[in-house]
């Protein structure tokens, strides 16, 4: 083993997709869903499993967003996702009757459709879940949980807002038997007093970009006068996997994503250069990307070195350093993603860099002095203004007025039970006017909308939520109570998720 390198190293990875399931296949819907999962989670378990295996703790921490680990259990998308494997494999296997490069191509396609459905077959029967629990109980991961549909947290209404972190760490604790004591905020977006109300959740850290500790993130700061600890994220070392203009994937030598065979819709090219056009692309060589994922495992090793010596330095004490990434950059977005985490991941330790998670460097003392954080996110700009600014003014007044909605037919809901101290029933319909409204608010619509990205699937989907929350709402503030019912059961068939929702939690006002 290398020289002991000082200070700690922590990997946070956050697995996160929007509710796909049953709104749309393709373009955009369910397909995004399948995708991700066969690319990044299949392999992201199986790689943490066999490091498990090798007795290799704390390797990483993983924030699982709630309405990720919802679709992962679900009966409907697994089913589904059984269904989209098979068809991987006739998609491949109709690549191997096209000629070469094609045919070469399909053959390899075959045999990791067949592992991956075997693994499927045989560990996911029962949805991620069980894998996840393992993988804490082991403590081979640190989980990380968020708030139910991941909302933009500065921009929501404090009940619901406070509403959706509570659900969601329940939901956790319901499906992992953990409750995660730390989180990944929804797009790392801060407000001055969250910190309270995650103190009073039970949530003891959690994740913000670089730029909101003005690019200090040698050390955990605890906020105002809270005990809740905000990690950075650090650019330099993150950057230098993903940026918004450079990275590791855009290697020539890696498979292509932007780039489809459009008879088999497999992805046989690499990216060859980055202004070279697609039909000019040359085949995948995985010998050739394999040289590449250890030149960069050896790179990212002494990225990671210098920055924890020069850290410490800086400081005068040993420092931590912090890499996060989207966990669907390793595996959808780029292919060779998990095969290079796996390397790193037993690299970094051989290198003489300790690895550790989040909870690690809280009880280790990598801490510093309090800090005050300004409002503040991980998107462009690093402000609120990818979900405020002008181009999404629109759903922002949108959210604002299915919430408010929500909130009085719920509240006048339960009024009378309440007022009366009698016990209070659930109420079915109350339950799924939350479910869809927290689906309105979701963060990947203005997002989408912001960036041009399937905007118009994502404003569809905004005002599809919104216009259940108020269909259903409308019914029952109107005395309509079996009318209402009876919506609330359709809705439900299509947005069934998060089923231990109980709109009786929701915050009095």
């Amino acid at each position: 083993m290398s020289d002991r390198v000082p200070g700690l190293f922590t990997l946070v990875l956050h697995t996160h997709l929007p509710w796909l399931a049953h709104h749309g296949r393709w373009p955009v819907g369910e397909e995004w869903l399948y995708q991700s999962w066969s690319a990044a989670y299949l392999p992201l378990m199986r790689v943490l499993r066999t490091l498990a295996d090798e007795n290799r703790r704390h390797l990483l921490t993983l924030g699982m967003t709630p309405v990720v680990t919802a679709q992962l259990d679900d009966p409907y998308c697994l089913r589904s996702m059984h269904h989209w494997l098979a068809n991987w494999r006739l998609r491949a296997l109709e690549a191997t009757t096209l000629g070469n490069p094609l045919r070469e191509f399909g053959i390899r396609e075959i045999a990791e459709a067949d592992r991956a459905l075997d693994e499927f077959d045989s560990l996911w029967q029962h949805g991620a879940s069980p894998l996840l629990r393992s993988l804490v109980d082991g403590e081979t991961i640190e989980l990380l949980g968020g708030p139910l549909s991941h909302p933009f947290q500065p921009l929501l209404n404090p009940r619901l807002r406070e509403f959706a972190l509570r659900e969601g760490l329940a939901d956790a604790r319901q499906r992992l038997a953990h409750t995660p004591t730390g989180i990944w905020a929804p797009e790392c977006a801060y407000a001055p007093g969250m910190e309270i109300d995650y103190a009073a959740a039970g949530v003891g850290h959690f994740m913000v970009d670089g730029p909101s500790l003005h690019g200090d993130t040698a050390l955990g700061r605890p906020v105002g006068e809270s005990s809740v600890i905000a990690f950075g994220r650090d650019l330099q070392v993150s950057y230098r996997v993903w940026s918004p203009k450079s990275g590791y994937p855009g290697h020539a030598a890696y498979r292509d994503f932007h780039t489809y065979d459009h008879v088999t819709g497999l992805k046989p090219a690499r990216v060859t250069g980055r202004n070279v056009p697609s039909d000019a692309k040359a085949p995948y060589d995985p010998a050739r990307a394999d040289r590449a994922v250890d030149a960069h495992v050896e790179d990212f090793v002494d990225v990671v070195r210098n920055r924890l010596v020069t850290e410490s330095q800086r400081i005068g004490r040993p420092a931590h350093v912090i890499a996060a990434f989207d966990t669907e950059l390793f595996g959808h977005w780029w292919y060779e993603g998990p095969t290079w985490l796996e390397r790193v991941l037993r690299a970094l330790p051989a290198a003489g860099i300790r690895v550790g998670t989040l909870s690690d460097a809280v009880a280790d003392g990598f801490v510093g002095s309090p800090a005050e954080l300004p409002p503040s996110s991980w998107g462009s700009g690093k402000d609120w203004s990818v979900w405020s600014g002008e181009k999404v003014a629109d759903m922002v007044q949108l959210n604002t007025e299915v919430v408010d909605t929500a909130l009085s037919t719920v509240d006048k809901a339960f009024e009378q039970t309440f007022s009366v101290g009698a016990p209070v029933a659930r109420d079915f319909v109350a339950d799924q006017i939350l479910r869809e409204t927290l689906l309105t608010v979701s963060s990947d619509w203005p997002f989408m909308v912001s960036k041009d990205s399937a905007a118009d699937y994502a404003r569809y989907r905004a005002h599809l939520h919104a216009h259940a929350t108020r269909e259903i709402a409308g019914a029952l503030a109107a005395g309509r109570r079996e009318q209402a019912e009876r919506l609330a059961a359709g809705w439900n068939r299509a947005d069934g998720l998060f089923g231990a929702l109980d709109a009786r939690r929701l915050p009095r006002p």
